[in-house]
């Protein structure tokens, strides 16, 4: 008689004899043993020491070192909510070793994380110098891409200038309507309660209508508040600059009326740059918020957002801002329009590490160039030999920006004007050819061809995929762009974690099975 079919025991009730070890929950090559051993490799000082200096009574709070390990491991596989961090560190083994069996509350993950952003963000480049000590940049070829990533907020929670103004004379006429109807109602509560004893408090739909109102006015006000610093900046350039002509002129010794005609300027200049200072100081005051800040940006500061505003530094009727996330912005992508913000990245070729980030509001990525070359060189250490971008980044000072500081750039153009045949690959060039032909020219080459197919099919656009498809990183949980920067610092950070773990587990295979 044939045996019935048995399987393995399964017996979920039972408790082992023994403790089980965690290391043999995962295999010896998983990533929580990397960032286990990597923890010594790692500057902490940033957040050991606060938190070291803190009261040392009371409960012992969790080691800052399993908390920067867990966000970072949290970033690695696309897990950004903290209730979801907490969950896994019930649920998934891997961040139960992590964490030593221990299961932080999601408000203490969020408050490390908050608390901690800009210690988190600067492991960016810890891990990219590590990335280096490991050969893993050369710098030879760098591919340099804006992506668009939702932010926190619906694109349907903005509202534009001229919409703003109508719903706040609509909502004051409904409020003074639910006012006289208040009166009334009160009038007749006192002939029957007896003056002073209510029947009813304020009508809920009138408080509504007070918030409503409050709110719509605020992000009014901030708005014109940002558009009149934006103008302030704006004459306060053209007056540098008229100042600069006349002061050559004077020092060339030009002719007398064209000197007179360059101070005239000069002072007209700086006569309407005053003014609009004290316009943006006024409507800064009125919004309740900080003086606006008017000094020319850092040579590596993202660029500011420009919305779109009148002569006199008023918004036009369609410039809109977000009440969820205000410092976010509408912008175009893949064919749609989302509520976002424009995330640069530059990306080494050997092994897709990135070497450089920024975050910004302002879609256009041609003004992104210089400051991205800054912070490459600050972050990486030095500038790359080739760099390679799309038709975005292309202007003729963004090409001579390259040329000056020694960068081999390959820039798309874009379409030429209608009309404007294509350069030729080969032979002389045109005498009247401009940038944007050589330019063309240089991208279309064998040379330049097989230089620029690089940048879609193995450096930059792979890593816009593996941080958005693979990791499922789409989308910003933290709001306003200080935060933001911070985030994608952090979502750069456990990238390039990724690239170094596959790196050194690559090496370990080999060396364990090279022979002898």
């Amino acid at each position: 008689m044939q045996k019935p079919k048995s399987f393995r025991p399964w017996q979920p009730e039972q408790t082992t004899l023994l403790p089980p070890s965690p290391s043999d929950w995962l295999s010896d090559d998983h990533q929580v043993y990397f960032l286990l051993d990597l923890v010594d490799e790692l500057d902490l000082s940033q957040v050991l020491i606060p938190a070291q200096a803190k009261d040392p009574r009371g409960e012992k709070g969790f080691d800052p070192r399993m908390m920067t390990l867990l966000l970072l491991y949290a970033y690695c596989v696309g897990i950004v909510s903290s209730r979801k961090i907490e969950r896994a560190c019930y649920e998934d083994l891997a961040f139960r070793v992590l964490t030593g069996n221990q299961q932080p509350d999601h408000s203490r993950i969020s408050e490390f994380r908050r608390r901690n952003l800009d210690a988190l963000s600067d492991l960016f480049v810890q891990i990219l110098r590590l990335c280096q000590k490991a050969g893993m940049v050369s710098l030879g070829h760098v591919a340099l891409d804006g992506t668009k990533v939702q932010a926190n907020a619906s694109k349907h929670k903005a509202m534009s200038h001229e919409r703003m103004l109508k719903a706040e004379k609509q909502l004051e006429k409904e409020i003074n309507a639910l006012m006289r109807k208040a009166e009334i109602l009160h009038a007749q509560e006192d002939r029957r309660y007896g003056k002073g004893n209510r029947g009813s408090d304020l009508p809920d739909e009138l408080r509504r209508r007070q918030d409503r109102l409050a709110r719509i006015r605020q992000a009014r006000k901030e708005m014109e508040a940002e558009t009149a610093a934006a103008t302030a900046r704006q004459r306060q350039e053209e007056a540098e600059e008229a100042r600069a002509k006349a002061t050559a002129a004077r020092e060339a010794a030009a002719p007398a009326a064209e000197q007179a005609a360059l101070n005239r300027k000069d002072e007209a200049a700086t006569a309407k740059a005053k003014a609009a200072r004290e316009q943006a100081i006024d409507a800064a005051e009125s919004a309740g918020i900080e003086p606006p800040d008017l000094e020319p940006l850092a040579s590596d500061a993202m660029p500011r957002r420009g919305l779109s505003r009148k002569a006199d530094g008023t918004p036009t009727k369609a410039t809109q801002r977000n009440f969820t996330d205000p410092d976010s912005h509408l912008m175009k992508t893949d064919g749609h329009f989302i509520q976002g913000y424009n995330c640069q990245l530059a990306v080494d070729r050997d092994h897709q590490v990135i070497v450089a980030v920024g975050v910004s509001n302002q879609p256009p990525d041609f003004e992104h160039l210089e400051p991205m070359l800054d912070r490459i060189a600050t972050s990486a250490g030095a500038l790359p030999a080739v760099m390679t971008m799309d038709a975005g980044y292309w202007t003729d000072e963004n090409a001579k920006a390259c040329v000056d500081q020694g960068i081999d750039a390959y820039i798309a153009t874009g379409r030429l004007p209608h009309g404007q045949p294509l350069p030729p690959k080969r032979g002389p060039m045109p005498k009247d050819a401009d940038a944007k032909a050589l330019m063309a020219r240089k991208i279309r080459s064998k040379k330049g061809s097989r230089i620029y197919a690089q940048r879609k099919e193995a450096i930059v656009e792979p890593v816009n995929g593996q941080i958005k498809e693979a990791r499922g990183l789409r989308r910003f949980l933290l709001r306003g762009l200080e935060k933001v920067n911070g985030e994608w610092h952090l979502i750069a950070a456990t990238h390039n974690l990724l690239k170094l773990f596959r790196c050194r587990r690559s090496l370990q295979q080999a060396m364990a099975e090279a022979p002898g």
